[in-house]
């Protein structure tokens, strides 16, 4: 039986959940008010904070959305912003390619 989960992406899965949370406690909210402003079930929520289930992921960006961070977790998956993907990027350009 493949595995695809990896210690790994456990400890991300907790570190993201338990930032979550913090954000969670700076903006004030209990688990409750931000479920309910998501419009995610509390069980979803408590999911994404354990690092646990399986969240969708309009369910993860709909939360970050609440607490203010959903635009700064996208712009930093932006391959362009990252420092080790540019030369590749260039090297994939100046060969003709496009991303």
């Amino acid at each position: 039986m493949v595995r695809r989960s990896s210690l790994k992406r456990e400890r991300l899965q907790r570190e993201f959940g338990q930032n979550v949370r913090r954000w969670r406690k700076v903006n004030g909210l209990t688990a409750s008010e931000l479920a309910n402003r998501a419009s995610v079930t509390r069980d979803t929520l408590r999911a994404i904070e354990t690092g646990t289930g399986a969240a969708r992921f309009d369910s993860v960006l709909a939360v970050l959305s609440v607490i203010g961070i959903a635009e700064t977790v996208v712009h930093a998956s932006d391959p362009y912003r990252s420092e080790s993907a540019r030369p590749r990027i260039d090297a994939i350009i100046a060969g003709g390619g496009e991303l």
